[in-house]
């Protein structure tokens, strides 16, 4: 069994919060309110406490669409005066924060000892590989292979062909932990991207997301790809904890 010591949150749709032992990192942060009256990383948003952690805090954002980017994450700095933000060029905040460090495709960017790849997306954006504390996490953004199934067959094709070419310029390297969607609108399709970012690039733990609240899908996937040698984490409620 796999183990990185990293303490991982499903917020919601493709946001997550990652713990490791000098960091608290945030991925894609959306949605910030809660159904419960108790607001923390345990039911699916960030709180002042979360920020207050005694550890290092990094801000991702893969791109600016409202399910990815949520500008509340630039008020954090008021909290958290030494935040770091990572953010895709596509997004134009309304800062000028010094916290702020823009990237774009195929940049890196070492920021407090956290070592930053960018490539590419299928959609708008980036997708980041990030090495934190030993253990390289891989978050997908709107990466995927988005085949939907009443297209153009010249549409089905182009997004078959720019999803591998993506794949493969990542194929070099080690991911331990991949963050990647899983999107049930895809309908049958869902899982075809998943199945071969799994396959070509050999993940140790692959966590689904962009599913909204069809928690149902997460099992289907885990069952979809039980041959390959991964381990798929099923998500069954916003907040879920994965100690890895």
């Amino acid at each position: 069994m796999n183990k990185f010591n990293v303490k991982i949150n499903y917020l919601y749709n493709s946001g997550f919060s990652v713990e490791t032992e000098n960091y608290l990192l945030i991925f894609d942060y959306f949605k910030d309110t809660v159904d419960s009256c108790i607001k923390n990383r345990t039911t699916g948003a960030i709180s002042e406490e979360d920020l207050n952690i005694s550890k290092k805090l990094i801000v991702f954002s893969s791109h600016s669409h409202a399910d990815h980017f949520n500008p509340v994450i630039l008020e954090w700095e008021g909290i958290r005066s030494d935040i770091s933000y990572v953010l895709s060029s596509d997004i134009q905040p309304n800062s000028n924060s010094k916290n702020i460090n823009i990237i774009s495709a195929y940049e890196t960017l070492n920021i407090q000892g956290v070592e930053i790849k960018a490539f590419g997306s299928t959609d708008l954006g980036i997708s980041f590989l990030v090495k934190v504390d030993g253990t390289n996490i891989f978050h997908s953004g709107d990466l995927n292979w988005w085949y939907w199934w009443d297209d153009e067959e010249s549409d089905i094709k182009e997004a078959e062909q720019m999803f591998k070419a993506e794949i493969s310029k990542i194929k070099a390297n080690n991911i331990d932990i991949a963050l990647f969607p899983v999107d049930p609108r895809l309908e049958h399709n869902y899982c075809v991207g998943g199945e071969y970012f799994i396959k070509e690039l050999s993940p140790k733990i692959f966590i689904p997301m962009h599913f909204g609240e069809d928690y149902a899908t997460t099992t289907k996937f885990k069952e979809k790809v039980a041959s390959l040698p991964v381990d798929v984490k099923e998500i069954k409620h916003r907040g879920q904890e994965l100690q890895l």
